[in-house]
């Protein structure tokens, strides 16, 4: 999948965040009665597409998700992926009927932890950098995106019961990794756990140094991340640890914003 259309067919909504209804429906059977305001595309590190106003500073693709201004499947097929806000002058109105559904996300490293992976086509560059920091494949050869999406697809998602989680050792785990921290999201920055809400970032915790930590950015994620891809983490994020921000994305997006 590039920037462009999807099929129609599709894995119903279903609570991602193991014990947890799908955000705005109160239910997990599939339907979404009512819109919400403002409107439902914005993506958690949960893979969960919820409504809340935190600006995205990419875009995200996994098909037709919608039916008229309503999300009424959580994605379809296995190509999911993160987009630049604006490429060669493309824009794709939200809930255009026969078009892929825009979903946004705070930054790269909440992407990554949904389950998503740079796009072959606008990010061509981070797409590159991605494989080659995941290493070659039973070929000897980097993963097509075909089968990098089969990888990361068996790593997140389950048909039955919804988003996995892996549970990794801490001293393991690379900056830009999600993990589940006092039964939310958080992300890893150097020695810190930083949380992760509906309205963005808030204040660090020690990162343990022992243990089991139960992670949401899928394995192969996690390996690209510790080979070093420089993987966009919103500058408030790093701000709260006392780090600068920087250009880290490898097509020279920050944490600009959708307009």
């Amino acid at each position: 999948m590039a920037c462009g259309p999807a099929s129609r067919k599709g894995e119903p909504i279903q609570p991602a965040h193991p014990g947890r209804a799908a955000p705005g429906t109160g239910r997990d059977d599939g339907e979404v009665t009512e819109a919400a305001h403002p409107h439902r595309n914005r993506v958690t590190p949960f893979s969960d597409i919820v409504a809340i106003d935190l600006r995205g500073a990419w875009l995200g693709n996994r098909g037709i998700l919608h039916r008229g201004t309503d999300i009424v499947r959580h994605h379809t097929g296995i190509a999911w992926i993160v987009c630049t806000l604006d490429f060669r002058g493309r824009r794709v109105r939200q809930w255009s009927p026969g078009h892929y559904t825009p979903l946004f996300f705070h930054d790269e490293a909440v992407a990554l932890a949904a389950g998503h992976r740079p796009c072959a086509e606008c990010r061509r560059p981070a797409f590159r950098a991605f494989v080659g920091a995941l290493g070659p494949g039973p070929d000897q050869a980097p993963p097509r995106a075909p089968e990098l999406d089969r990888l990361l697809h068996a790593q997140r998602w389950q048909p039955r019961t919804g988003r996995r989680v892996h549970n990794l050792p801490w001293a393991a785990l690379p900056d830009g990794t999600f993990v589940v921290h006092d039964d939310g999201p958080a992300l890893i920055i150097g020695d810190a756990v930083v949380g992760w809400s509906t309205h963005g970032y808030r204040r660090p915790e020690p990162r343990p140094t022992t243990g089991t930590a139960r992670v949401l950015t899928p394995p192969a994620s996690v390996t690209v991340l510790a080979a070093g891809y420089p993987v966009q983490i919103d500058a408030a994020a790093r701000q709260l640890v006392g780090q600068p921000e920087t250009r880290s994305s490898t097509d020279g997006s920050n944490s600009s914003t959708e307009r």
